[in-house]
């Protein structure tokens, strides 16, 4: 979808372990980071998009999850839009908001993602992730793992899968073995992406990872699901983000300095492909260039979803940035750490900046907007000029159930 939306401020809360923090606290120091960063006072919010996804079950709070956030800032009579879909719960949030902007409803919104997913009781942080499938399904997420492995032509071993660790990471287990078979890859190039993205992580301090780690510090760390080491799998987390997203007539009148703009904000469902070629997120970052009317060669950085290091690896073939089967080159080669072609993960990634689900989706535009105004810091991609952010959440058959793909632009508004 063409937006015409602009970002005015952002804001996020370090990812980590907030057992003494509360879901509300979080949310509303993203906010007013957001709001202050904007020079907007919580009174000129006209609507806000709320993205979580597990309160229900880690917090309890199963229904108004915005609006218990924003009342107790003393935000109220607006719009409260609440946002699930799963790991792109608030990736869904700001692209609605966007789109309601760009449409002229609304002059200044807000779109925020927060999360709390650690808990006394580990067995409840894991259950948050069982219902990110076909719940109605008999053998639920296990018979995701199941599919992908009779995809892979590989075995399936259930044991510990949901209980000692996310399925999930099963589920991406099996995506790895199946992009080793066609492409030759090894656990060796999943490890270059996990340094990589711990080398960008060390220098972002918002980040739940700060320590540097080397291939074979990666390699030989302690194992989660064959082929995946632990700093090779996303880590569960807390934290929110925001972002004050306004018109281009409200962005002229507010004078922003190095505005950026939203200019194209896809958001795609899976369905049954008959190409196995076909992928959700393929076809939501086709959507997303042929609305802005950029291509992939475009780009200055990328943010995506690496919930797992093999992850970023097939995102870098389906979003363009090399042909099918070169992400083990571009990653072999350096091209997406900082001072490469086409940095990725500059801010650490879901790896080491933390992956509190409902939260990673606007936190992926603080970092795009953070390094298209020149402010990244020790991070900086010099001269960037074109964003991407890409969010996956959910599984549903041999893909995930639904993806979002952003592009920023730095604009002068004179």
């Amino acid at each position: 979808m063409k937006m015409n939306a602009y970002v005015a401020g952002v804001g996020m809360v370090p990812f980590g372990k907030h057992l003494d923090r509360t879901l509300k606290g979080l949310a509303g120091d993203a906010i007013r980071l957001a709001l202050a960063d904007a020079g907007i006072e919580p009174r000129q919010l006209q609507a806000a998009w709320m993205g979580n996804a597990a309160a229900g079950v880690i917090t309890g709070q199963e229904m108004i999850r915005g609006e218990v956030v924003l009342r107790d800032m003393g935000i109220g009579r607006i719009p409260v839009v609440n946002v699930e879909n799963a790991c792109a719960s608030s990736s869904t949030a700001f692209q609605q908001a966007c789109a309601m902007v760009s449409a002229g409803y609304y002059d200044i919104v807000l779109a925020c993602g927060y999360e709390k997913l650690f808990h006394e009781d580990k067995a409840r942080s894991l259950g948050a992730f069982s219902s990110a499938v076909d719940v109605e399904d008999p053998d639920g997420a296990v018979n995701v793992v199941k599919k992908l492995a009779a995809a892979a032509g590989e075995p399936f071993d259930a044991e510990g899968a949901g209980s000692t660790r996310s399925v999930f990471m099963d589920i991406y287990a099996m995506m790895a073995k199946k992009y080793m078979k066609q492409y030759g890859a090894s656990a060796r190039h999943f490890a270059l992406v996990a340094a990589k993205n711990s080398w960008h992580g060390s220098l972002n301090e918002r980040a739940q990872f700060r320590e540097r780690l080397t291939v074979e510090e990666v390699l030989s760390a302690r194992a989660i699901v064959d082929p995946l080491t632990l700093p090779m799998c996303s880590p569960i987390g807390d934290g929110a983000a925001a972002v004050v997203v306004v018109s281009e007539r409200k962005a002229r009148q507010l004078g922003l300095r190095s505005p950026v703009r939203v200019a194209a904000s896809a958001l795609v469902t899976g369905w049954d492909f008959e190409n196995p070629g076909d992928s959700v997120g393929a076809l939501a970052a086709q959507q997303a260039y042929a609305a802005a009317g950029i291509g992939p060669g475009e780009l200055s950085c990328v943010e995506l979803h690496d919930a797992s290091a093999p992850s970023e690896l097939m995102a870098y073939e389906y979003l363009g940035l090399c042909a099918p089967g070169e992400g083990i080159a571009l990653i072999e080669n350096g091209d997406t750490g900082i001072g490469g072609r086409i940095p990725v993960n500059t801010s650490g990634g879901l790896l080491r900046k933390g992956h509190p689900v409902g939260a990673s989706g606007c936190a992926q535009i603080v970092e795009l907007t953070e390094q298209l105004q020149g402010r990244a810091g020790q991070r900086q991609v010099s001269g960037a000029r074109v964003g991407l952010a890409h969010n996956g959440g959910g599984a549903i058959g041999l893909d995930a159930a639904v993806t979002v793909v952003s592009l920023l632009l730095r604009e002068d508004l004179r």
